[in-house]
Order: C-alpha cells, then structure tokens, then sequence
C-alpha cells in the first residue's frame, strides 16, 4: 500500500471501498494503482505488510473475471498449443510475448519503484500526462480508422511492441489499460481488439504477483481474512460488471470521456497534493 504514516489497519468497510475501486478501474483507461493509493490515503490505511498483501489480493480478484469471461477462448488457445494451425497466432503466445517487458522491468526495478513512484504527486502527474495521450490518440487513430490486426491475425512482433508499451504502465497513476490500448491502437488494433487485449495481457502480470500471497499469506490470518475475502470477492464481482459495458462502449464513442476525467482529476489531486490534503 501507498499510504504513508502509522495510519489504521484495513476494517470490513475499508476492505468493500478499496474492492470496489479496484474492480471499477482495473479495465478502463483511468489507473486502478492510482485511485487506490488516493483511496488508501484519504482513508487513512496504513503501510505495512497486510496493506500490501490486501492489494495483491483485489488485484487478482478483478482479473480472475478476465478468466471467467474469457476462458472459451483461453482454453482453445491451450489446446491449439498442441494442434498448431500453421500461419495462425495462439493467443496464449501473444500474451507471453506482451507480459515479457514489463515483468522483466517490474522484476529488476520493484524496489524502486515502490521506494521512488508511488507518491500522490506521481499519480497526479501521470493521470494528467495519461489523459493527454488519450486524447492525442484520437487524433492520431480518429474513432472509426481502418486498422490492420484483430487478435486471430495479430502477428508476436506486434504483440511484444505491446508489451513495450505497458511498461509505461509501471509508473503510478499511467493505468496499465490505457498503456497497452494505445500500444495497440498505435499498431494496428482495433478498438475492440485493443480493449480486450488489455484485459487479457493482464493475466499473467497481476497473477505472477500472488506469488507474495504464497510467501506471506499468514500476515492476513485472524481479524484480517475477512476483510481480505470480501475486498476480492467485491473486486471480482464489479470487474464482471464493467469490462463486457466497456467494450461496448469503445465501439460507439471514443476515449475522450476518460481522457478528460484523467486530466481533471489528477489537476484535482496536484491540488489537494499542493495544499497538503493529501500526504
């Protein structure tokens, strides 16, 4: 967790908050890292071990809807590993090839990331530069250009530039989704495709970090596991909420309500950082 100070530890409600936080912004172009830390701090939780295993946690509740609403297509990509149609991308290997980047990047710069980034005037400032970019992109790639890729075609060079792309993502307040749909809307997605890549992609990132629930799950033993089950079980069920709306969004109209939002909200959070609301 962010938040700095002895502050308090996570209760039932707290837990419900930060849940539905999650579940509501892991998907959209509007970073769930940075509506936590804000959530975090304006609910004064505080640092420690629990915090931080509380949000590996949500993290893998809201993409294990991505499996729930994608294992059709999971599952055939498995099964197309052991009977390969020649010329066709697995999905599967798209995924490895975009993950690669930015788990190697996160691996040898966690620490400092954690120790250096995750501060409200980084989310600030990435949420404003992050909206920016969105609406520059639709400029760039207006709502209704030709694209050259769905992800039957994609080809594994297009899906690493993706993942180069999400590494922007490790900076608080950047919104992974938004890192890798721009990525691949710059190189040939469509918006559907690009959207729910993003969604995808995101499976063996915010999994690999439950490696830490395995090595310090008993830190959440005792008063602490309720909170724990129902914050990911509220980040699941409101992720399965908003990804299948999202997408149907992205095919009507353009990302320049999130971008906007970006923009005011992190001016709002430079504010509060400013006048020392938020510290």
């Amino acid at each position: 967790m962010s938040s700095t100070g002895p502050g308090t530890p996570i209760d039932l409600l707290a837990a419900v908050v930060l849940g539905l936080v999650e579940g509501l912004t892991e998907f959209l172009p509007v970073s769930s890292t940075g509506h936590l830390i804000v959530a975090e701090r304006l609910l004064g939780i505080r640092d420690d071990a629990a915090g931080s295993l509380f949000t590996v946690g949500i993290q893998m509740g809201a993409i294990t809807a991505i499996l729930v609403l994608y294992w059709r297509r999971l599952v055939a990509a498995a099964a197309a590993v052991l009977r390969p149609v020649p010329g066709t991308p697995n999905l599967l290997l798209q995924i490895a090839c975009a993950a690669f980047p930015a788990a190697l990047l996160g691996f040898l710069c966690d620490d400092w990331i954690d120790a250096h980034l995750f501060t409200a005037e980084v989310v600030a400032a990435a949420m404003v530069a992050g909206g920016v970019l969105l609406l520059w992109l639709e400029r760039k790639v207006p709502h209704g250009a030709a694209h050259d890729h769905e992800l039957g075609t994609m080809p594994y060079r297009v899906a690493f530039g993706i993942g180069l792309f999400q590494c922007l993502a490790l900076v608080p307040g950047t919104s992974r989704s938004a890192a890798t749909i721009a990525g691949a809307l710059l190189l040939g997605l469509s918006r559907t495709a690009a959207a729910e890549f993003s969604f995808l992609v995101g499976l063996p990132i915010l999994y690999a970090a439950g490696y830490r629930l395995v090595k310090q799950g008993q830190v959440l033993q005792g008063e602490l596991l309720l909170p724990f089950v129902a914050g990911t079980l509220v980040s699941f069920l409101s992720a399965l909420v908003v990804v299948r709306p999202f997408v149907s969004f992205l095919r009507r109209h353009t990302f320049a309500p999130f971008a906007w939002y970006r923009i005011v909200a992190g001016a709002l959070l430079g504010l509060g950082c400013a006048g020392g609301f938020l510290v």
